[in-house]
């Protein structure tokens, strides 16, 4: 996707967020800060914070990382499926696809808190027979009325009876992040180039080229707010990054946009082997790497990464 500017926000009537309908547990990881509809009944405003310095989110060089952006979509959709779309709080969401591309120029961390609008529509919702529904949203993003980034995903939400019954004895998430899989070694204290900590590596190296194990620690509060009974496709699109990095051989890599397909739900107790394809050069600094994962003998995602090379 193009990230191109819009036109005029609207003026909405902004209101407070319900906590309870971003689903996160720990309230410091909360970026929403509010959010009005356009009256339109499609399409709606929602706002966030970003902080200044964050273990994950920001670099040593003052520059956000675009999965602070991933999350911040994540939870202004989550809160809207419930406020808006009426899905209940005990329906299950999962991502179908993800493609989101970015300004990088725009995400330099600045002095103190940013303050980012996302202008949302959804083109499509599909009710489904036994309460399942399909939405599918297109997001502009801007930072002090100036371009951020575009995102367009596609999003699923499964009553409890239907959930249980795809998952079988994965459903319960307690079960499930309890049996998952034991930390392997971290593929390196430079996960991204940028000094993120080893606590944020995701990968873990194999002996073959382009080939990694996903690291899955459910104790991450960042990754892991509270138990899943999968591995977040927040966290896949992590490995994405770091893969894609590795690939590089750049002093440091920032994504600049994601273009990703979920086909099945990545497992906490069995091995997800990361692979992908060398790195393409489109033109000087900027790589595309194409990342898959597998996982008991199936492809279960994919990821094309576009990176731009910093050193």
């Amino acid at each position: 996707m193009t990230v191109t500017t819009g036109s005029i926000m609207p003026t909405v009537s902004i209101q407070p967020v319900p906590l309870r309908q971003v689903r996160k547990v720990l309230v410091d990881q909360v970026l929403l800060t509010g959010w009005g509809s356009h009256g339109d009944g499609v399409s709606h405003t929602v706002l966030a914070e970003w902080p200044s310095r964050h273990a994950l989110y920001t670099s040593h060089r003052g520059v956000y990382h675009p999965l602070l952006l991933v999350e911040t979509i994540r939870q202004a959709l989550t809160m809207l499926s419930h406020t808006v779309h009426g899905v209940p709080l005990d329906h299950r969401l999962g991502w179908e696809t993800f493609d989101t591309s970015l300004v990088t120029a725009a995400l330099e961390a600045r002095q103190g808190p940013c303050s980012v609008r996302l202008t949302i529509t959804h083109t499509e919702v599909e009710r489904r027979s036994r309460g399942s529904a399909r939405l599918t949203a297109q997001i502009m993003i801007t930072r002090d009325d100036e371009p951020l980034g575009i995102a367009r995903v596609r999003y699923i939400a499964h009553p409890p009876a239907i959930y249980d019954r795809l998952r079988g004895r994965h459903a319960d998430a307690r079960t499930a992040t309890r049996h998952a899989l034991p930390l392997g070694p971290a593929l390196d204290p430079v996960v991204r180039g940028d000094q993120t900590p080893l606590d944020f590596a995701v990968l873990t190296a194999l002996a073959e080229p382009h080939r990694w194990q996903l690291r899955v620690d459910v104790t991450n509060r960042v990754f892991f707010d509270h138990d899943h009974d999968h591995v977040p496709g927040f966290l896949l699109l992590e490995a994405a990054a770091q893969a894609a990095h590795a690939e590089s051989g750049a002093a440091e890599t920032l994504p600049t946009s994601f273009d990703a397909h979920f086909t099945r739900y990545v497992e906490l107790d069995a091995p997800c082997f990361i692979e992908s394809v060398p790195v393409r050069r489109r033109e000087l600094g900027i790589i595309s790497t194409l990342v898959t994962g597998r996982q008991n003998g199936h492809e279960v995602f994919s990821i094309r990464v576009m990176a731009a090379e910093r050193n």
